[in-house]
């Protein structure tokens, strides 16, 4: 079964900051090297499950016209809503995925830190729901904790297995360390010419 929500209130019940996101030199390089790792400069409309307290939020914020950024966790949606005050193009909500999911369409979303606490049909739930609403050439980052852990169903490089094998998924970057796999996929569409790399966007080759 996946994680209980209940484990998730817990955390937060007992600490401000409970995964340390804003003090860790770890997840601010982390942070850092997901943003270096998108391919385009600025995306028109961005999504963001899971966003924990905004400390990833308040960095995509400066790559996206629009940003939705969601959490389960009552607590956690309000400290990324401090975190985003003055940013009106961020919008906060409380929305548990996958069996809650925003309309319209995203050319960027961002999965964080998320994946493991799915068991198998959840995942495989969540998954197609994030590719129904990529954008045609709409990219998706993921990035893991690749060390195991009790509350986690898989570790970032067998997330990486899983989602080599998803349908509609083109992988553009596969970064891995030992302790997090970060990668970058975009929108496979059938009949359609893949997205421009980095630098063929800008003319380059």
């Amino acid at each position: 079964m996946s994680t209980p929500a209940g484990y998730f209130t817990a955390m937060y019940e007992g600490a401000e900051d409970p995964w340390g996101l804003r003090s860790r030199w770890y997840e601010e390089r982390k942070y850092a090297l997901t943003l270096a790792s998108l391919p385009r400069p600025h995306f028109r409309r961005a999504f963001e499950p899971g966003c924990s307290v905004g400390e990833l939020t308040r960095r995509l914020a400066g790559r996206c016209e629009r940003l939705l950024a969601t959490d389960r966790v009552p607590e956690a949606v309000e400290r990324a809503r401090e975190a985003t005050s003055g940013l009106d193009h961020v919008e906060v909500a409380r929305l548990t995925v996958p069996e809650e999911w925003p309309g319209g369409t995203f050319d960027l979303v961002v999965l964080s830190e998320l994946l493991y606490y799915f068991d198998a049909p959840a995942l495989d739930r969540l998954l197609r729901r994030t590719v129904d609403s990529l954008a045609p050439g709409g990219t998706l980052v993921t990035v893991h904790w690749n060390h195991p852990v009790p509350e986690h169903r898989l570790t970032g490089a067998e997330l990486a297995d899983r989602l080599g094998g998803e349908e509609g998924l083109a992988l553009r970057l596969d970064h891995r360390e030992e302790d997090f796999v970060l990668q970058t996929f975009t929108r496979r569409t059938p009949g359609e010419p893949p997205a421009p790399s980095p630098a063929a966007y800008e003319g380059l080759v």
